[in-house]
């Protein structure tokens, strides 16, 4: 950002403008704020429980709704396999104000949107279950795939909506000095709520059988995204005017409609590392989450555990990653640094999965649930080395757009990753037809074999190069667009 006072017009401008309208001090984000920020993100780590743990393991489980694992995934997969918008969504929130603010009013009506969708979603899969139970893979049943397929896609876009300039007002209102605290605070709250959405479902859904399974679903389905909305008022409420840094870290503050989306664009490309950390958060993202849609059923065939105990393990493995993100903030990034650090997390992950097909040899449901905290712990260790690296390559003037190609590295990936657990659960069990373990098992070796990509990419990575080759970038494109 140096380099655009080099430009000695824009930076005269500036000053007379700053000398006759002095602004006043915009206060430090204080502690409770962060954790009221938080309350959002924790909204967002309930709706994915409820998504990729209760209502996959519904469709999937043979008892229940039995729809084949492939579809089951792909459908699941289409609310991430639209993030391209989150990129569009970035630089919308950046250059377009909602209801007078720049991130909030995305963030709220995102949340009403995806809440009404993820409800209207659940419907058609009931209706693709009854088809599947009634006439197998008929006309119908092809029209029914599709439909869900469409809903799940809404509601990602409506997710992507309120999410990427959620993440973006993040930058905006904190400091390089409180920056990490605020992610580590707001990360931590995720987790919270995926343990909470946890132990939420496994009180709700006990005693859960075919004759009660859509009322008990359907009530789920409406009172938690209900909380979620709450959450996101909560969280934002006041906020954004007070604290938003925004405005003032932009040499085109009152002109926001000059960033355009080719303008975004340009700067985002303008570095190879770009390219090269893109790839790095998409095998990362997949190396933590081609488990995910297969885990609850893994729990259920192979340890005999019932829907509740199963939805549980994602509590375990959220406790987890909480512990691992707070330790590694304090301990671990300012000994190592963040590049080893994330390094030594993905190495980590790797050796959770052995651990993990080895106690499926055993059945013992103690020993899944250790491996899962264990899975957590080097799951906050990798993601907290990865979202610090994350903020050192975001460019404070075009913030949402980077954050929506962040957001969309993460997305597209873990979208991959519901239809490849999937797929790869298919093939495990033609592979071996009488051993469910080893059928799980190529879904978690597969995981680990993803990750070890992942940390080759990463010694590729150079936050130096990329603050230069971006910070020439920006100055002259943004030059270019105050002429026109």
């Amino acid at each position: 950002m140096a380099n655009l006072q080099r430009d000695p017009e824009v930076n005269l401008s500036a000053a007379s403008a700053l000398a006759q309208n002095p602004q006043p001090a915009i206060p430090s984000l204080p502690l409770h704020v962060m954790f009221r920020l938080g309350l959002f993100q924790m909204g967002l780590g309930m709706m994915s429980l409820l998504t990729l743990g209760v209502l996959n393991r519904v469709m999937i489980d043979p008892n229940l709704l039995a729809i084949p694992a492939t579809v089951a995934g792909g459908s699941l997969a289409m609310h991430q396999l639209v993030s391209p918008a989150r990129v569009w969504f970035g630089q919308l929130s950046d250059a377009k104000p909602l209801f007078g603010t720049h991130r909030s009013g995305y963030v709220r009506l995102g949340s009403v949107l995806f809440a009404l969708c993820i409800f209207l979603a659940v419907q058609v899969v009931w209706g693709l279950g009854q088809s599947f139970a009634r006439s197998g893979w008929s006309l119908a049943t092809y029209g029914w795939t599709a439909l869900a397929a469409f809903m799940f896609a809404l509601y990602g876009l409506c997710l992507s909506a309120c999410s990427t300039p959620f993440a973006a007002l993040l930058v905006d209102v904190s400091d390089e000095h409180n920056r990490s605290q605020l992610v580590g605070i707001v990360w931590s709250m995720l987790m919270l709520g995926i343990a909470g959405g946890a132990i939420g479902s496994a009180v709700l859904l006990r005693g859960l059988d075919l004759e009660n399974l859509q009322s008990t679903i359907n009530r789920l389905f409406i009172v938690i995204p209900a909380v979620v909305i709450l959450l996101g008022v909560i969280a934002t409420w006041g906020v954004e005017k007070r604290y938003s840094r925004y405005g003032s870290r932009s040499i085109l503050a009152g002109r926001e409609d000059q960033i355009t989306l080719g303008t975004a664009l340009k700067v985002l490309t303008a570095s190879r590392q770009t390219l090269i950390f893109f790839s790095f958060l998409a095998l990362m993202t997949m190396g933590l989450f081609i488990q995910q849609p297969v885990l609850e059923p893994y729990g259920g065939e192979v340890f005999g555990m019932t829907v509740a105990q199963s939805t549980q393990l994602n509590a375990f493995w959220s406790i987890g990653v909480l512990v691992g993100i707070v330790v590694t903030g304090f301990l671990i990034v300012p000994r190592l640094g963040k590049q080893t650090t994330a390094r030594l997390g993905c190495l980590l992950v790797a050796l959770s999965f052995g651990l993990t097909i080895a106690a499926g040899f055993t059945g013992k449901p103690q020993l899944l649930q250790l491996c899962m905290i264990l899975f957590g712990l080097a799951s906050g260790i990798t993601t907290n080395g990865a979202i610090s690296l994350m903020l050192d390559l975001t460019a404070a003037e075009t913030a949402g757009t980077f954050i929506g190609a962040w957001g969309l590295a993460q997305a597209m990936s873990q979208a991959l990753s519901t239809l490849i657990g999937g797929a790869l659960l298919d093939l495990g069990r033609l592979l071996f037809p009488t051993s469910s373990v080893l059928a799980y098992a190529t879904v978690f070796g597969v995981e680990a074999g993803v990750m070890l990509l992942a940390v080759y990419l990463l010694g590729r990575v150079s936050v130096a190069e990329f603050r230069e080759n971006t910070s020439r970038a920006l100055t002259k494109v943004l030059a270019l667009e105050l002429e026109g």
